[in-house]
Formats: C-alpha cells, structure tokens, sequence
C-alpha cells in the first residue's frame, strides 16, 4: 500500500475590494514558506515585538505601506514611522501580523471616535451661529 498524502490545509479568507470575501486554501505538503533571508539595510527583524512600534524613536505610529503574502504562515511587510521617517521591509510570521493588525484596528477606532467628536464639536458651533443669525435678523430670502 503507499502511504497517503499528507492533507493538512491552512485557509485564509481574503476581502477584495469590492467586498466579496474568498477563501483560498494552502496544503502544507504543497506550499513551503518562502525563505527568510538575512535582514538588508532597512530591514526589519524577526525579533520584533510589536510592529507598530517603531526601532528608531519608539513611536507607536508606524504603519504598513505594503504588505504581501510570504508563505502559509508569513507575511512580507514594508513599514513606515511617520515620526522619524525611518521605512524597512520585513518578513513576519502570522501571529505577530495579527498582533500589529489588531493595533491597527484599535488606532483606526481611536481615529473615528476622535473624528465623531470633532464633527459634533463643529456641528454644534455651526448650530450656534445659525441661531445667532437667525435671532439677528441676518437671514433673509435671498440667502437661499
């Protein structure tokens, strides 16, 4: 008898821009993870603990210009700081994306709470003056 093949699998669901979402699905004894090569200049390192954070000035800005699949379990990405301008590339396994994914998630939150206020703070201001308008006699038919 010979031996059966070896079906372990690793599914990745992917959200395309316009929306749809597919599955695409890897079999470990097909696919083998591209090799990490030694780091470059501007190279990131494995060794990293949270991507977001950058090596250089330690800001908690950085983020991803590019990223790019590298096998089943790794990614490609390249980094900014918008702090000190540092960028470099690296390749990351899975767990650690999903870390610096997460953060991402959480910044962008941060960003549309921080928006919603302002929208509000401006809304109400505009409010404001159109009453103030309006109680001065400011308003008149041809405004409109």
């Amino acid at each position: 008898m010979s031996p059966q093949p070896d079906n372990r699998h690793y599914v990745r669901r992917v959200v395309l821009p316009s929306g749809k979402t597919i599955e695409v699905v890897y079999f470990d004894d097909q696919v083998v993870d591209a090799p990490v090569a030694e780091p470059a200049a501007g190279t990131v390192s494995e060794t990293v603990h949270d991507l977001h954070v950058c090596g250089g000035c330690s800001s908690d800005l950085v983020y991803p210009t590019e990223w790019d699949e590298a096998g089943t379990r790794h990614w490609e990405v390249a980094l900014r700081c918008p702090n000190c301008e540092w960028s470099g590339t690296g390749i990351f396994q899975q767990e650690l994306v999903e870390r610096f994914d997460e953060e991402l998630d959480r910044g962008t939150e941060a960003l549309v709470r921080d928006l919603k206020r302002l929208m509000h703070a401006n809304m109400e201001e505009e409010i404001d003056r159109f009453v103030g308008a309006l109680e001065h006699d400011l308003i008149l038919p041809e405004d409109f």
